[in-house]
């Protein structure tokens, strides 16, 4: 089996509502997204999908993956998809660096060799099952009572954890923000404090050893150092996710107990070939993980809960589903979605969720004969 063509799509994906999030300084309201369509030339076809959540939020924009493609697509045709770490040191030597470019060409790989295998990802990826995976809301920044409606919102959806984004320099607004949610949510429901690296330490140590409240906080400051520094003074779990890019990364946050947990994104990591690499190694030190992708449809977010769901369930937490913020929506009616607070992978061969041209398009790129 040779890839044949890899045609790339671009989709624009405008959210429900604008979004707010590291203390209100990053506001997001369209999302970039880049299908990725790898075709073999015994008739098997792949799907995958890179979308960043914006320009500002990490070192990735949507037009960077569309301009990465044209240095590795061509270095991939004639190559078997199903030699999954083949071809990413393919990718890695094509174009170092750049792992966000590199998702979506693994994630269609892995579609194509789940389809070929006859076996869903989840089964793949080790799961026993199509095991259902909690998933949280997103909480987007506001005043204590705005961010309450909003949990009580999704509240009504199933949803029973929830990633509240708070983070900034006004230390009593946060404060104020985190007792109020800690003194309104249900005994049956659980918070994650995610700052997205708004604070310094000096702020983040101050706020945290002045609420009561002990769940999970979630990248306090901007550098793996600097939370280090923080997990060391606080007794707050901490949750580490923008600054852990590489295995390297977390191979140091393990070494300098900088954290009790990951969140492990494919499309940061440069694909499901990465991330499972970084979910094995949680499991075998012990972390707890959420495991979803950056941003995206239902197709990116199911790629993530296959991987999810066949994580043992002591090593995971809740899962995000980034296609509830959206009001498009390219893969209707198919793959991982919402149900009373769980998603369910797909047991079909492969990814599980092709898209609906009529919304995706002409493709704006064909590399391959």
């Amino acid at each position: 089996m040779k890839i044949a063509r890899i045609k790339v799509y671009q989709l624009d994906m405008p959210l429900t509502e604008p979004y707010y999030l590291s203390g209100g300084r990053l506001k997001f309201e369209q999302l970039d997204s880049t299908f990725v369509e790898i075709q073999t030339d015994d008739g098997l076809t792949g799907w995958g999908e890179g979308c960043p959540w914006g320009h500002t939020y990490l070192p990735a924009h949507g037009s960077g993956i569309r301009a990465g493609l044209e240095i590795l697509a061509p270095a991939l045709i004639g190559q078997d998809p199903r030699s999954l770490d083949h071809i990413n040191r393919l990718m890695d030597v094509t174009l170092p660096g750049h792992p966000y470019v590199k998702s979506p060409l693994d994630m269609a790989c892995w579609d194509i060799t789940g389809q070929g295998g006859n076996m869903p990802l989840w089964q793949m990826m080790g799961g026993a099952q199509a095991t259902p995976v909690c998933v949280n809301s997103s909480i987007s920044t506001g005043t204590p009572d705005e961010m309450i409606a909003l949990i009580r919102k999704a509240s009504q959806k199933g949803y029973r954890t929830h990633s509240a984004k708070i983070g900034g320099s006004d230390t009593a607004a946060d404060i104020a923000r985190i007792e109020a949610i800690s003194e309104t949510l249900p005994t049956h429901e659980t918070v994650t404090f995610d700052v997205n690296r708004a604070w310094t330490p000096g702020t983040a140590i101050q706020v945290l050893n002045s609420v009561d409240a002990r769940d999970w906080v979630e990248q306090p400051c901007e550098t793996l150092d600097q939370c280090a520094h923080v997990a060391r003074r606080v007794q707050n779990p901490i949750m580490l996710d923008e600054c852990m890019h590489t295995f390297g990364d977390h191979l140091e946050a393990w070494k300098i107990n900088a954290c009790e947990g990951v969140k492990v994104k494919p499309n940061r990591v440069g694909g499901l070939t990465r991330a499972r690499q970084i979910r094995d190694f949680g499991i075998s030190v012990g972390w707890q993980m959420h495991i979803e992708d950056l941003g995206g449809s239902g197709l990116a977010d199911t790629a993530a809960i296959h991987l999810a769901a066949s994580t043992p369930e002591a090593n995971r937490l809740a899962s995000w589903l980034c296609h509830y913020h959206l009001s498009i929506d390219p893969v209707p009616n198919m793959g991982a979605r919402n149900e009373g607070g769980f998603a369910t992978p797909p047991s079909i061969p492969g990814l599980g969720v092709k898209p609906d041209m009529n919304v995706l398009g002409e493709a704006i790129a064909v590399y391959g004969v």
